[in-house]
């Protein structure tokens, strides 16, 4: 009698296990699938230098109350020209959103790479400090390397 309840229990663990199974990995593909997508747009001369623009669109799942990057500029030699930080502020969750920066002294036809160093600030309701650079796919519609 002990053996057949330690069979039917193990049969009933295994179900269960079974029927698991796929909302973990529907929940871990949900996880893939959610990214941050942040495209260098364009690049145009300004008053006060090289006018940077962005497109982001918060595919994370979550509202983003708070999103910045520390960028670094490359010269078209390789060389740093510059360490910034961009504050995106709020994304709301499936919204794309705009935003615009100047950098002073900085030759639009002379920057050759813009690297994402690292997520400053990444913050929201059900949001992981580290998702906004964990989960983040940049792009870009210039000449202009842009990546992490």
């Amino acid at each position: 009698m002990l053996q057949t309840f330690s069979r039917q229990l193990l049969l009933g663990a295994g179900i269960a296990a079974a029927a698991i199974a796929p909302f973990g990995a529907h929940a871990q593909e949900a996880a893939q699938d959610a990214v941050l997508t942040v495209e260098l747009n364009a690049l145009q001369p300004s008053d006060r230098g090289c006018r940077f623009t962005f497109i982001a669109t918060n595919g994370l799942g979550s509202e983003l109350t708070k999103a910045a990057f520390e960028l670094v500029l490359f010269d078209t030699e390789g060389k740093v020209s510059r360490l910034t930080v961009v504050d995106f502020k709020d994304l709301p969750q499936g919204k794309t959103k705009v935003r615009q920066f100047d950098f002073s002294g900085i030759d639009c036809t002379k920057v050759g790479r813009v690297l994402i160093n690292d997520s400053t600030e990444c913050a929201g309701p059900a949001i992981e400090p580290k998702a906004c650079i964990e989960q983040l796919k940049p792009q870009t519609r210039t000449q202009v390397v842009f990546g992490v």
